[in-house]
């Protein structure tokens, strides 16, 4: 699933809408925050340092190679030449100016979504769309006034060198396959796949072989990643209950549509037992991600809002207590992803963006 197409959605959401924030450090019209000398607002304690690496456009799931020297993102930066998703490069330590593209490791064809590192740091996973056609599919914005996702199903994951050539294409089911995400011991995938009729959980090994169903419930599973030694998943899932919410759920995923905004966080051991739902927050908690500890998960989520928005970071035991804010942000945090050493955490922001809407990219040194 495109989950930056979420990050436009709720930026378009937050027109016109009022914030908390002081007036100096806020755009009336957007709600994004304007320049400021400082990048971490006093509440955020976990932060002991934080870098802006991307200034304009769209650009979020970062994710870093096994030996934290690089990480692979999306953007659809006109500046740089695209107008739909792609998979970009670069450097841990790099700042990327926004008239100067970094290397793109995508064809360029179509939409990309969720590319992640392979354990030998020369190559990469991601979903592409490109087999279906060479033009950006169409991105729905609303249906009868709510928001929701498109789930294409010209959607295959393939992996790829840091040239951008494909090397091997890993699915060949009909139906939406993305989300593809790699175990830190580096020996399987997880991601998202259609295949059943519903939107699933599935393993597989690196090379594609040895598929496994690893939810089997009525609702939308996806954004799933494993624990630091490999033995958890975690992922965000929808559950319609009643007769009505079911028969809109099926309704419109047969039209090839999901609607994000309920969805709580599961987590389960890698082959799907034990599983269990971690909050009862209610709206949308999503995009998790396990603390170093791998005894925690910091999520997304705009359970306390009123209105929508903003989505701020909280961190939650994996037993379901000690709730912790983490980001105190007006608009949009989001797609925490922490180093392999667990020192630094990528995040996608809204921050600092001039009144615009650009989602950038922050680098925090982490502190417990």
């Amino acid at each position: 699933m495109n989950r930056l197409v979420v990050t436009l959605l709720i930026c378009i959401s937050f027109v016109s809408c009022k914030n908390d924030k002081k007036s100096s450090d806020t755009d009336g019209y957007s709600g994004a925050t304007k320049m400021n000398e400082s990048l971490i607002y006093p509440e955020e304690t976990n932060f002991k340092t934080l870098r802006q690496v991307t200034y304009g456009g769209d650009n979020a799931e970062a994710y870093w190679s096994f030996d934290d020297k690089q990480l692979v993102f999306q953007s659809n930066s006109a500046k740089w030449g695209v107008n739909c998703d792609q998979m970009f490069l670069m450097n841990a330590d790099e700042t990327l100016s926004d008239s100067i593209a970094p290397p793109m490791v995508s064809t360029g064809k179509g939409r990309t979504t969720c590319s992640y590192f392979l354990p030998d740091n020369k190559h990469i996973i991601y979903a592409s769309t490109h087999l279906g056609g060479d033009e950006c599919p169409e991105v729905p914005v609303k249906e009868n006034g709510k928001y929701i996702w498109p789930i294409y199903d010209t959607y295959d994951i393939f992996v790829s060198d840091l040239e951008g050539n494909i090397v091997k294409q890993l699915t060949f089911e009909d139906g939406y396959d993305a989300e593809p995400t790699v175990s830190p011991k580096g020996d399987k995938i997880v991601f998202t796949s259609t295949r059943s009729g519903d939107l699933e959980l599935y393993t597989m090994n690196l090379d594609g072989s040895d598929v496994k169903q690893i939810t089997n419930e009525l609702g939308y599973d996806g954004g799933a990643f494993f624990s630091p030694d490999g033995s958890k998943l975690i992922f965000r899932a929808s559950r319609p209950k009643t007769e009505k919410e079911q028969k809109e759920y099926k309704d419109l995923l047969a039209r090839g549509l999901v609607e994000p905004s309920d969805m709580e966080l599961f987590i389960c051991d890698a082959d799907g037992s034990n599983m269990r739902q971690l909050t009862e927050l209610g709206k949308a908690n999503w995009s998790p991600f396990f603390h170093p500890s791998g005894e925690k998960i910091l999520f997304s989520s705009n359970f306390e809002s009123e209105i929508g928005f903003p989505f701020n970071l909280y961190m939650i035991d994996i037993d379901g207590k000690n709730l912790k804010r983490v980001t105190h942000g007006n608009t949009f945090e989001a797609f925490p992803v922490f180093s392999n050493d667990g020192k630094y955490l990528v995040f996608s922001s809204n921050r600092n963006n001039g009144g615009t809407r650009d989602t950038n990219l922050f680098i925090a040194e982490w502190q417990d």
